[in-house]
């Protein structure tokens, strides 16, 4: 809104109105109005939450000061969706592909998740909205973002054309400035670690000859990238401040692939694919990291508010959408590590249960207690101090994923 008059004041010849057309000024205003929308409406939310009595309902599961949290405000991922939301709107082009569908992708998760807390806290209904409902709508926004960026016609990339080209088209000139070809329409991603890598999936049924159907591939990759990130963020809920710090620390990644990955300069630099018009997704996740950082401040230990599905379901599924965007969704593993670990220790606890109870009669598990972060407060450890090493663990893959791009 307030990019599109100053674009009109700046064609004016309007006092100041050119900053508009900076990205980092604009990703400096969002952050910054993230973090204040963040603040001042978390405080008045919970008063709210409060007054009303909704409050977190607490099984006993033999956690320390597991008790102690029953009654806690709950829901507070309105305060994540409103703070990105809002300066998203006031900063961003909203005209771009990019934007439109990362904020569908928050509005939609945000809804089933706001059903799901809903149905916990007014119909106290302690299994919330039934899974199949989730997956339902996990599966269709998938299939909402598949097709939009197989086929819209703004969703395009280029690749550098290479030297021995440029110096055949352009002569000894070519040396001093990248080259990329022209804007097409592909679903080529990022390989990690390999140089010169890219992956299409149209190869993955090219050598049947049905390459023309390579976009159904691309989508069901796209369901499952969105189904497994938002349920291994709802997972990592678990503790005050581990969803919110760790996601802070993957936008403020992801912040720095879409700028790299939208500039013709570091995208020749390190040698990714140049994705036009993906830089304005600085802004998004500039409001991204204001919302979580500002969440916290109500949400470390010990937690005045927890974040609930609302904001869980769509901090994952935010992240998920943004890596897709960029293409640079198999770094997920590795930038998304914490909520792939808190997965994986939920699949392996109930398959080896299951597996020895069958053997034996008698179920085992291999943790104390998942996902892992229980498996930590049941040895002993304080929630705090848990948090804070799964934030360092989060630091230390952002690091490695920003390693990862200059290694190739």
């Amino acid at each position: 809104m307030l990019y599109d008059i100053f674009i009109f004041l700046d064609k004016l010849d309007f006092p100041g109105a050119g900053l508009f057309q900076f990205l980092t000024f604009r990703a400096a205003l969002a952050i910054l109005g993230a973090l204040t929308i963040s603040l001042i409406l978390g405080k008045r939310l919970i008063e709210i939450l409060k007054r009303k009595q909704i409050g977190e309902s607490v099984r006993d599961l033999g956690l320390d000061g597991q008790l102690e949290k029953a009654g806690t405000p709950t829901m507070g991922g309105l305060i994540i969706l409103s703070a990105i939301v809002i300066p998203v709107l006031l900063f961003a082009d909203l005209s771009n592909i990019y934007i439109k569908l990362l904020l569908l992708t928050t509005v939609w998760m945000g809804a089933i998740g706001f059903a799901d807390d809903y149905i916990k806290v007014f119909k106290k209904n302690k299994k919330g909205l039934r899974s199949y409902f989730k997956i339902i709508g996990q599966i269709t926004l998938g299939i909402i973002v598949g097709c939009v960026l197989a086929f819209h016609p703004d969703v395009t990339m280029k690749e550098e054309v290479p030297i021995d080209s440029q110096i055949k088209l352009y002569g000894e000139s070519a040396k001093s400035a990248p080259v990329f070809g022209h804007a097409e329409q592909s679903l080529k991603t990022t390989i990690p670690f390999l140089k010169d890598a890219t992956f299409d999936y149209v190869k993955l049924l090219d050598w049947l000859g049905l390459y023309k159907y390579s976009w159904l591939i691309f989508i069901v990759v796209v369901i499952f990238i969105i189904t497994a990130v938002s349920n291994g963020a709802n997972l990592t809920d678990g503790l005050d401040g581990l969803a919110g710090g760790t996601s802070a620390i993957i936008a403020f990644t992801l912040a720095i692939l879409a700028y790299v990955s939208g500039s013709v300069v570091f995208a020749s630099y390190l040698d990714i694919m140049y994705i036009p018009n993906s830089g304005e997704l600085v802004v998004f996740a500039a409001a991204f990291i204001g919302a979580c950082i500002g969440f916290l401040w109500y949400n470390t230990y010990p937690a005045q508010v927890f974040m609930g599905d609302t904001g869980s379901l769509s901090i994952g599924a935010i992240i998920a959408v943004f890596a897709i965007a960029i293409r640079k969704e198999l770094l997920i593993p590795i930038l998304a590590g914490v909520f792939l670990i808190e997965n994986l220790s939920v699949i392996i606890q109930v398959g080896y249960f299951k597996y020895t109870k069958k053997q034996s009669g008698i179920g085992k598990r291999v943790f104390l207690m998942s996902p892992l972060h229980h498996h930590f407060q049941k040895k002993g450890l304080h929630e705090s101090k848990i948090a804070t090493r799964f934030w360092i663990l989060g630091i230390f893959l952002a690091i490695f994923t920003l390693i990862i791009l200059k290694l190739r």
